[in-house]
């Protein structure tokens, strides 16, 4: 072989290996001719009953997926499908649409389908959750559904459904898990705030704010305040198992005027935020999540 043809075939097989690079080829990922195929199962509808308008490989939180948009008898269908696996993160659907649920696994075994309880027009019999469906929005790859996100969260609040009025319950993803953003407030006006996991069921975080508290009209002085120690004993009887030493920053501070106590709490891989009024001990506002997110 001459020179000039040895440098042509160099030529040729670095062309073959940069175009095998590209992103789209990136070894594992299914491809978007897959990706269609996985958003064409789940909506019921093969690809002469369909125009694409999009199909492109993203990035959300360092997970890659393909984006795929389509329509169908004038209505708009959008899918997020994982470029690795082939599961569905998000599913945009015209409303009254019928989904399946998409079992992809890493062998894009996508043929197997199941109902899905969390895809629009699916029906809920808890009136709470309309927020999880609006819009025509559903996922089909949360193991939870909102009505059970909502069980878990108020039973660490220790709380019953009757004792509260729900704000939302939706699917959202944070640091590239998916979780349920669970809102709701007490006839007090307690407004508790939930993160959990759509997988596992874990709360992953939280926080409660007494944003209808009156503080008594004791006046800015100093009598009948609580001391210090009494109000770190209130922010511990939050935590089951934590000591005055897991208590790494305490300060006193005024709010308007008032005298408060704020604090952090570490412990169990938890990290507590919390502020206890000075005069009657009440905890205005308290925040929990992990120390590793």
């Amino acid at each position: 072989m001459t020179r000039k043809n040895l440098m042509i075939s160099a030529a040729a097989l670095s062309l073959l290996v940069l175009a095998g690079c590209s992103k789209d080829g990136m070894a594992g990922y299914i491809g978007t001719a897959e990706a269609k195929n996985v958003a064409l199962e789940n909506a019921g509808l093969t690809a002469s009953q369909v125009k694409f308008t999009d199909v492109e490989l993203d990035d959300k939180n360092g997970t890659h997926y393909y984006q795929v948009e389509f329509t169908a008898d004038g209505k708009e269908y959008e899918y997020d499908i994982d470029a690795l696996t082939g599961a569905i993160i998000e599913s945009k659907l015209p409303a009254g649409a019928q989904a399946q649920q998409n079992t992809a696994s890493n062998n894009n075994t996508a043929g197997n389908t199941t109902p899905d309880t969390n895809t629009a027009g699916s029906s809920n019999t808890n009136n709470n959750t309309s927020n999880n469906t609006s819009s025509g929005t559903g996922t089909a790859s949360a193991a939870l559904t909102a009505d059970q996100a909502k069980d878990k969260a108020l039973a660490h609040a220790g709380l019953k459904a009757n004792q509260v009025t729900f704000v939302k319950s939706k699917l959202d993803w944070d640091d590239g898990r998916q979780v349920y953003d669970v809102e709701f407030y007490t006839s007090d006006y307690k407004e508790y705030d939930y993160e959990i996991d759509a997988s596992t069921g874990e709360v992953v975080s939280y926080d409660f704010d007494a944003e209808g508290y009156a503080p008594p009209a004791t006046g800015n002085g100093q009598s009948g305040t609580i001391t210090a120690d009494q109000a770190k004993e209130k922010a511990l009887s939050q935590v089951p198992g934590a000591t005055v030493s897991d208590i790494r920053e305490f300060e006193t501070d005024y709010d308007d005027g008032r005298l408060q106590y704020e604090g952090k709490i570490y412990y169990n891989g938890m990290e507590y935020e919390f502020e206890i009024d000075g005069y009657s001990g009440a905890i205005r506002n308290w925040d929990a999540e992990s120390m590793f997110d």
